[in-house]
């Protein structure tokens, strides 16, 4: 019992970050699995285990964070659809390609474009508001199927989501206002989590019984997270997605070397 209560606070962290700062939350999940049974006296859980977990937290909690911003109108479908349907496809070429590919340079590459992330955040964005109009959004499809391919080919070839990285892109390279690409990436997420999501259930990758905390506690969590993302400041939640960002590829480098 004492397990599932871990699993279930790592859930409400997780969760409420994922709202926040609309990332899937997989960066964070995984290494507080990995991490964090053990000092509380509990067997590790292993790495299946633990990819099996993150992919039912990041399904959750895109389902919904994505929800609740759609409900601010801050979620671009359009966005979503050309972005999310780019970095499944290109996910799956960098998969494949992986195997010609030494790991130790993928991971050098991958650590390079996270650390790369979150300085962009610190850049001003251009025409950035507290309430941008979704109905008025304008992009470039090119400018957003490249970013996602970009991303999704890294991602697939070092096995991250990669999500975490899109928002900066989407604010720096696509010019899209930083709420609706908090917002959007949720939906972006939602594509990607949805598909391992499937490939994991089918060949029995889920420990159903340690995933119903997640689901309990993530999807409330990231609602209330995207509340508070709704009512925070534009700059505050930029600092806060850099700072997350900068972990991140803090962790990609520890893992490097």
């Amino acid at each position: 019992m004492g397990l599932y209560l871990l699993i279930g606070i790592l859930g409400l962290i997780t969760g409420s970050l994922s709202g926040l700062l609309g990332i899937g939350g997989g960066i964070i999940m995984a290494p507080l699995l990995l991490y964090v049974p053990p000092l509380f006296g509990f067997e590790p859980l292993s790495m299946k285990i633990v990819a099996g977990l993150t992919i039912v937290q990041g399904l959750a909690a895109s389902l919904a964070g994505g929800w609740a911003h759609r409900r601010f109108r801050f979620v671009s479908d359009r966005l979503s659809l050309f972005m999310g349907v780019s970095i499944f496809i290109a996910s799956l070429f960098g998969g494949a390609a992986a195997r010609w590919i030494p790991n130790q340079v993928l991971l050098f590459i991958f650590a390079g474009l996270a650390f790369a992330a979150a300085i962009l955040m610190f850049v001003p964005v251009k025409n950035d508001c507290e309430r941008p109009d979704i109905y008025l959004l304008d992009f470039s499809r090119f400018r957003a199927v490249v970013a996602a391919a970009a991303v999704g080919l890294f991602g697939g070839m070092v096995g991250q989501g990669g999500s975490f990285i899109l928002i900066p892109l989407m604010t720096s390279y696509v010019h899209i206002p930083t709420r609706i690409a908090i917002g959007s990436n949720l939906g972006i997420v939602l594509i990607s989590c949805a598909a391992g999501f499937a490939g994991k259930a089918i060949t029995g990758q889920i420990e159903w019984l340690l995933a119903i905390p997640v689901v309990l506690t993530v999807i409330p969590a990231a609602m209330v997270g995207a509340h508070l993302s709704n009512r925070a400041r534009v700059g505050i939640l930029r600092q806060i997605l850099a700072g997350v960002i900068a972990l991140a590829a803090i962790r990609i480098w520890i893992s490097l070397f």
